[in-house]
């Protein structure tokens, strides 16, 4: 599997991925109010929207600090959390927002938003970086601006 990201010119992805693209901006703009009423607002099925709704995001133009946001599974261990944010500053990663779920089973989702203009690795290692962390179970890119 090529987990690699690329910026590509819009014009040469299929229809279906650029219409998953317009379900989630009128999602977000709250123009529509669930997946379902936006897949039929573009003319696209539900399940082409699951399959690539995590592999495409906008790229904001003309933007000097890029953000990202990551989604984590954390082990319910004292300190955890805090180095994960060790390791988010020391790759030059600023945080700017933390949200943790509470957790069940001995997990919690994580969801952190950080500034990776000045990240001295590429998200995609960060992430790997992260997974090698003890106790962090999972680390996925929920985000990219």
């Amino acid at each position: 599997m090529d987990n690699k990201y690329y910026i590509v010119s819009g014009d040469i992805l299929q229809d279906v991925v650029k219409k998953v693209v317009e379900v989630k901006e009128l999602l977000h703009k709250g123009i529509v109010k669930d997946i379902t009423e936006g897949v039929k607002a573009v003319g696209i099925s539900r399940s082409a929207y699951y399959k690539y709704k995590d592999k495409i995001f906008t790229v904001s133009e003309g933007i000097q600090g890029q953000k990202a946001t990551v989604a984590m599974l954390l082990s319910h261990k004292a300190g955890v959390l805090s180095r994960i944010l060790d390791t988010i500053a020391a790759k030059g990663g600023n945080v700017l927002t933390i949200s943790q779920d509470l957790p069940i089973n001995n997990s919690a989702n994580v969801v952190i938003t950080l500034d990776i203009s000045s990240l001295v690795v590429d998200v995609k290692e960060l992430l790997e970086i992260l997974l090698r962390e003890e106790n962090v179970l999972k680390s996925t890119i929920v985000a990219i601006e």
